[in-house]
């Protein structure tokens, strides 16, 4: 049972690093918070992909810099639950079967509720004067 939990988190984590990246190059994707949950199945499903992922310049960059800031600016927030939106809004209007609606919806919530209380909001300017 341990080793098909390993193997599942291994499995999330690659195919979310994998949206990260496309993330990353396209500008309608959010890559960031993809690169945190890869980190998080990462370190559920092995020390050794772990240490791997933490080497590499995709955390350093993306998911350290979350870590270390403690939260995201609002304008981040903003892009991040937009884009979001918009793929929900669509996919609501694309499902015929009402449960997927109605989980979509409730999932939509959610992250608007987790980004408002559950993530710090910082001052970009404050961000700026700590990177000089």
């Amino acid at each position: 049972m341990k080793k098909l939990k390993s193997i599942l988190f291994l499995f999330l984590g690659f195919i979310s690093l994998v949206i990260g990246i496309a993330g990353t190059v396209l500008p309608v994707l959010p890559g960031g918070p993809f690169y945190l949950f890869a980190a998080f199945c990462f370190a559920k499903s092995s020390k050794s992909i772990e240490n791997w992922f933490k080497s590499t310049s995709l955390y350093k960059k993306y998911v350290e810099a979350f870590l270390q800031k403690k939260g995201m600016t609002l304008k981040e927030k903003i892009r991040i639950n937009l884009i979001a939106d918009f793929f929900i809004v669509i996919s609501v209007f694309y499902v015929d079967i009402l449960l997927v609606k109605v989980l979509l919806v409730v999932s939509a919530l959610y992250k608007h509720y987790y980004f408002i209380k559950k993530i710090k909001t910082i001052d970009r300017n404050r961000t700026k004067q700590r990177a000089s």
